[in-house]
């Protein structure tokens, strides 16, 4: 069998142990061929393919990025784009495809199934906001560059008396603002899923000088004030119809500077948490869903994504993948208030 290979939306940790587990499994299991497409759905539309075997994906497990290159292509917005993926694929003999993406790409790969083409998807965002699935890889990598980027602040904040302001990651669901803010012990977390008020977070700030230590505030890219924040005529919008976000955290130092006297700088981590070598964790999870994405493939289970449910690896319908945003409960961040302040 020849199977297809591409990488789409932001790159993350993990997506080259994904391509070394498919290729290395599928070799020697089953002695498949392997194409890998370029730059995410651009690659079969475009036919822009490059080798893909053993040789290619030694010596990429600790790698960060992909070997494939990513792109925000959206094929379903242009005129036949998916007609001409379904053709290329054809044309040059090629069985099925995998593709490791987030709610963007694998919501392609559905529409793509549901026309006859052969697919199975793979989890991959470091939100960590896809509904059918515990964890997806990156997300750990992510959360670990910001908990290391916290605990450096809080010397910083601490020498100098003010309030440092973090921005993570995050656009709809605050996960990584969470567990990050957590683990780096935050005076204050604010996530999408709740609008804050400017007011009582001035208030967590000043109680926290009060007992003579500075404050550390993370804040995830799309969260926003009661009341939100005045319409942008200019925003930008990707391929998705997703606005670039990001400048929350400038937003705040500003305010938090008017309403409270105190001297608050802001730190905006941004593609920091994409880039370099994934954890451990990461590393392992990136691999098994790669094996046993391969598997289904080989099995002709598509339409498919991998999923992890506890500690073991499921298949789950492509349509189930994509149904539902995963979100910060209102429960889970309340353990989070405890330490607000």
């Amino acid at each position: 069998m020849k199977i297809g290979v591409l990488t789409g939306g932001g790159d993350c940790p993990g997506l080259n142990a994904v391509i070394r587990a498919i290729v290395r499994r599928g070799t020697s299991d089953w002695n498949h061929e392997f194409v890998g497409y370029r730059d995410g759905w651009k690659g079969p539309l475009e036919n822009f393919t490059r080798p893909l075997g053993m040789e290619q994906v030694r010596g990429i497990l600790p790698r960060g990025g992909t070997i494939l290159g990513s792109s925000r292509t959206n094929p379903i917005d242009i005129d036949g784009g998916m007609e001409a993926i379904a053709e290329n694929m054809e044309n040059d003999g090629v069985d099925g495809l995998i593709a490791i993406g987030g709610e963007d790409t694998l919501g392609v790969a559905r529409k793509l199934f549901d026309a006859g083409v052969n697919v199975v998807g793979v989890p991959k965002t470091i939100d960590n906001d896809l509904g059918a699935t515990d964890y997806t890889f990156g997300f750990d990598t992510a959360v670990n560059i910001a908990m290391e980027a916290i605990d450096r602040l809080h010397t910083t904040a601490e020498s100098h008396q003010r309030v440092l302001i973090v921005e993570v990651m995050g656009r709809h669901a605050g996960w990584i603002a969470f567990h990050s803010g957590m683990a780096g012990g935050a005076n204050v977390i604010l996530i999408p899923e709740q609008d804050f008020d400017l007011d009582q977070v001035c208030g967590y700030i000043e109680r926290r000088f009060e007992e003579q230590y500075a404050p550390i505030v993370v804040v995830a890219e799309g969260a926003k004030p009661i009341g939100g924040f005045p319409e942008e005529e200019d925003s930008q919008t990707d391929a998705f119809g997703h606005v670039r976000l990001g400048g929350v955290a400038h937003w705040l130092e500003g305010r938090i500077r008017e309403k409270t006297g105190k001297d608050a700088r802001a730190t905006v981590l941004g593609h920091v948490q994409r880039g370099g070598t994934p954890t451990a964790f990461d590393r392992v999870l990136a691999t098994r869903f790669g094996l046993y994405a391969i598997e289904a493939a080989s099995e002709g289970n598509w339409g498919k994504m991998t999923a992890l449910h506890s500690t073991g690896i499921d298949l789950v319908d492509l349509a189930d993948a994509v149904a539902t945003l995963k979100t910060v409960p209102p429960e889970l961040y309340s353990e989070a208030e405890v330490f607000f302040g």
